[in-house]
């Protein structure tokens, strides 16, 4: 299985279950990892056989900023489904950072992987 990952992709979005989360943006970080086979796009060199990178990182920046989450769980597996479902990705592996949630902590999230390898 080869992968395409997409790394440190930085997103401000309303987050939290506090009510001063709810009036503010916070910023996530983004991890993926996903199942794609890279072997037709190296033989055509063409975007159209690839698994384009940055039209998921276009696609997550739009669905992470319009929404309003409580929980970095349900934004996480929201953000999984819609790579699976939009890209064909047939395993994904996702790290939702929400920095600065903890103090003393540099970083807090969720890592889940969906799909078979």
């Amino acid at each position: 299985m080869d992968i395409v990952f997409l790394r440190g992709l930085r997103i401000d979005t309303v987050i939290g279950i506090y009510d001063w989360e709810r009036r503010i943006r916070q910023t996530v970080v983004l991890d993926l990892e996903m199942a794609a086979d890279v072997g037709r796009a190296a033989a055509t060199d063409s975007i159209e056989d690839a698994l384009d990178y940055k039209a998921v990182a276009k696609r997550m920046i739009e669905f992470v900023e319009q929404s309003e989450f409580q929980l970095v769980e349900t934004l996480a597996e929201h953000c999984a489904r819609i790579v699976r479902d939009e890209f064909g990705v047939p395993w994904l592996r996702l790290t939702l950072n929400k920095a600065g949630a903890v103090r003393g902590a540099s970083d807090v999230g969720v890592v889940i992987e969906r799909g078979g390898r």
